[in-house]
């Protein structure tokens, strides 16, 4: 076994098999494992942690662990201990397809939370101690210090409180990462707290490695594996107008002095159409561009490589196989303009607010009065979680959601009465685009923001059941300031229930 990338003496005296690791784990235990959206998750220890918890389970013996990320991460983790039923709580978010159907059949506690919120509470002690953390790494320095992978998320946080902890060093990770990350140490609890000094997105204020007590670490594992490589669909014609409407609307706002003419921060959800809306900032003349998101996709490190993004601030990467090939090829190059940050940093509300981010997240669907639903398919099932857009919706300088109109053929509006479920609230939310228009809700009474997303988002096969609802509203409505007629406000929702569509 090699250990190449280990250069701690004690540290490479723990080196000890996948199997080995995981048998320090008992049922019962709160794990935080690192991993943020499918990158710099630990890949052996949790699947040995799965075939130790399925064989407990073929003896008769119960053994669940609670389990706590930076974000979500891959089949190797999250489907591994699904698949066992081996999770009795997971927090904060998961795209695991095993994971979300234990969540809605009421198998699987869930906890969606902010992103921002996570590290804290668990500082705060609202989910008790911590057992065990397992951390991915891409090398062990000589000092015992600890290079991050291709993801920061709450690792800074994990191995602090952590009693036990075992270290996953992965080679597959480039080791020129060296110098990339920026983990700050300067965080404490309240009343103890000081200002973050960050005021440009690019400002580095902490260190390039993490710390850990060598004391608790009890194991070391050797690996070699890819994160998980998700491919990027091609921009299909929906995602395109939606990226040309919401790029129009920055020049827009360019010129009328309301933004510079590089924008503020950029940060983008994970997702085609996200990534749709990169792809056309390169195309859009835009020069100078900087980013202070959560996550790199491939079109963010497309606009570095072009030179119209000069630097970006993330906690973790989101990339297709070839986008992952070109990042560990050219890593020099990008160490230059990327910074990765603890989780806690890269979502911290008062920097957003500092920096005045523009967020563009996905949604589920959106109501007359701009409330939206980002994580619950009619009204009850999670899909993924709010994830961080909340942290950014909130406190950013815009607020933008974008959606095509349409869902399941045609079956499903995006643009709904009244959302089966609110994440982020009307007072938050200042742009909705699809691939029908964009909808610009700043400065807009109730009534008047209903009229806008009728007439510009809704597709035209719901638009007469919206406005003969509207209208009923405010005619038959309980108050006028935003009208509603309880009884059918989810209807459509039930109606899709019941028959599969949410057309009458």
């Amino acid at each position: 076994m090699s250990v190449a990338r280990i250069h701690n003496a004690r540290m490479r005296d723990l080196v000890v098999s996948a199997e080995a690791a995981a048998a320090f784990i008992g049922p019962g235990e709160t794990v935080a494992m690192s991993g943020f959206t499918g990158s710099g998750y630990p890949k052996a220890v949790p699947m040995a942690l799965a075939q130790r918890i399925e064989a407990a389970h073929q003896a008769g013996q119960e053994f669940k662990i609670n389990l706590l990320t930076g974000a979500s991460t891959a089949p190797e983790l999250d489907g591994a201990l699904a698949k066992a039923e081996g999770l009795a709580l997971r927090m904060p978010f998961q795209t695991d397809p095993d994971a979300r159907k234990r969540i809605n059949s009421g198998e699987l506690d869930y906890i969606d939370i902010h992103l921002s919120h996570v590290a804290q509470h668990v500082w705060f002690g609202f989910y008790g101690d911590i057992d065990t953390a397992v951390v991915e790494v891409s090398s062990i320095l000589e000092d015992g210090s600890l290079v991050p992978a291709t993801s920061v998320g709450n690792n800074k946080t994990w191995l602090d409180l952590a009693k036990k902890v075992i270290i996953e060093v992965n080679d597959w990770q480039p080791e020129d990462i060296l110098g990339m990350h920026d983990v700050y140490y300067g965080t404490a609890l309240p009343p103890h707290r000081k200002p973050i000094p960050l005021v440009n997105a690019n400002d580095r204020i902490g260190q390039h490695t993490l710390k850990v007590d060598p004391s608790k670490v009890v194991a070391v594992v050797y690996t070699n594996a890819p994160d998980r490589n998700s491919p990027f669909k091609p921009a299909d014609a929906d995602s395109k107008q939606i990226a040309a409407y919401l790029i129009d609307f920055l020049k827009h706002e360019v010129s009328k002095g309301r933004l510079p003419h590089n924008l503020l921060p950029l940060q983008s959800g994970v997702g085609n159409i996200p990534n749709a809306v990169l792809t056309g900032l390169a195309e859009s003349g835009f020069r100078g561009l900087t980013a202070f998101t959560e996550v790199i996709q491939d079109g963010m490190l497309d606009l570095l490589k072009s030179g119209v993004l000069e630097y970006a601030s993330c906690t973790g990467f989101a990339l297709s196989p070839e986008a992952n090939e070109e990042f560990k090829r050219n890593i020099k190059f990008y160490r230059e303009r990327i910074i990765m940050r603890t989780q806690e940093i890269s979502n911290h509300p008062e920097l957003v607010r500092r920096l005045g981010c523009i967020g563009m997240n996905g949604m589920i669907e959106a109501d007359l009065y701009g409330n939206v639903n980002s994580t619950h398919v009619m009204g009850s099932r999670i899909m993924n979680g709010i994830g961080g857009s909340g942290d950014f919706t909130r406190n950013g300088f815009l607020s933008t959601f974008l959606s095509p109109s349409l869902a399941k053929g045609g079956d499903i509006s995006a643009i709904v009465p009244m959302v089966s479920h609110v994440d982020h609230t009307e007072h938050d939310v200042s742009i909705i685009v699809t691939e029908q228009g964009l909808a610009d809700l700043r400065g807009l009474a109730p009534r008047k923001r209903a009229r806008v997303i009728i007439d510009k988002c809704a597709h035209p096969s719901f638009r007469d059941a919206l406005n003969d609802y509207f209208e009923r509203a405010q005619r038959d409505g309980y108050g006028m300031h935003t009208p509603h007629l309880l009884p059918e406000a989810l209807s459509w929702h039930q109606r899709y229930i019941d028959t599969g569509s949410m057309k009458k």
